[in-house]
């Protein structure tokens, strides 16, 4: 039975359909001789023979050795074609893929890439987690968001320069860039100490300013509303303030600081020495398009 193949059995059922041999092998797309050949290999493999052939125009007819294996071969064969339309619809981009993210880059780069992927392959699942941990893993997703470089054996390709921008009460600083150093003992408002924040203090108190920090959130709706009730500033980048639309908001104001603080930079990782499905590699030439498409302001 290890000799038996797909194609015995398709040429089975289209014999045992069509009547002949002829006709299964017009509809096949063969040569008469291929699907003899075929049944020659599929007796031999099975001790017996599969058609009763009575000769001239009569119809073949199955023995009963034929009716059982055509039974369990339908299927087999229907199986195949459920596994070749699977792999199909796999290469055409469907399929699952899982994403890690976080807040800045759900609020403004994946939408698009969701958005675009779907319209492309409607058949896809897009499966999202959002954390921000201290030790990023990149574990069983397919793709993570993360700002900064993930340790492990991973792929990355860096996406984007996040400048730190000052957000603050619409009269709070006069307008224009904003000297760190007026932001020595002012009150702010914060993230916590996870991810690239402790990195853009230390930069803050290595240009002689220390800010009070009178309240930390991981929320940037949270901050921005401190910010709006007077509570204190804010140093966010760029990405959360334009995903929490401030720029259209006339109770906040926007400012460069001087000199401006280190960017965070935005990158996106998978696996490395494993290969991509269609939809991970077509999701990391999306995110690449839209965050090429999202340059900071020239000034604020």
């Amino acid at each position: 039975m290890t000799d038996v193949e797909l194609r015995h059995l398709t040429a089975l059922a289209a014999i045992a359909e069509e009547g002949s041999f002829g006709r299964a092998a017009a509809r096949l797309g063969y040569t008469q001789s291929t699907v003899s050949q075929q049944i020659a290999v599929l007796e031999r493999a099975l001790g017996g023979a599969v058609f009763d052939r009575p000769g001239g125009p009569k119809r073949v007819r199955l023995t009963p050795l034929g009716s059982v294996v055509l039974d369990h071969g339908r299927e087999l064969l229907a199986k195949a074609e459920a596994l070749a339309h699977a792999v199909d619809r796999f290469k055409a981009g469907d399929g699952r893929i899982d994403i890690g993210t976080f807040q800045s880059v759900s609020n403004v780069i994946l939408p698009s890439v969701v958005r675009r992927l779907r319209d492309e392959h409607p058949g896809c699942d897009i499966r999202l987690s959002e954390e921000e941990p201290e030790q990023p893993q990149i574990g069983d997703l397919d793709l993570l968001f993360y700002d900064g470089r993930v340790d492990g054996d991973v792929e990355h390709r860096k996406l984007l320069d996040d400048p730190y921008l000052l957000v603050a009460g619409a009269d709070a600083f006069p307008e224009g860039p904003v000297p760190l150093e007026l932001l020595d003992g002012a009150p702010m408002v914060a993230w916590p100490l996870t991810c690239d924040q402790p990195a853009m203090e230390q930069a803050v108190a290595r240009s002689g300013a220390s800010p009070q920090v009178v309240f930390r959130s991981a929320v940037n709706d949270t901050l921005l509303s401190m910010v709006r009730a007077g509570l204190g500033s804010a140093v966010l980048p760029w990405l959360a303030i334009r995903g929490a639309d401030v720029p259209s908001d006339d109770r906040l104001r926007i400012h460069e600081l001087r000199p401006s603080l280190p960017p965070r930079e935005i990158y996106l990782h998978w696996r490395a020495g494993r290969t991509l499905s269609p939809l991970a590699a077509r999701a990391i030439e999306i995110a690449v398009e839209v965050a090429a498409e999202l340059a900071p302001p020239a000034s604020a």
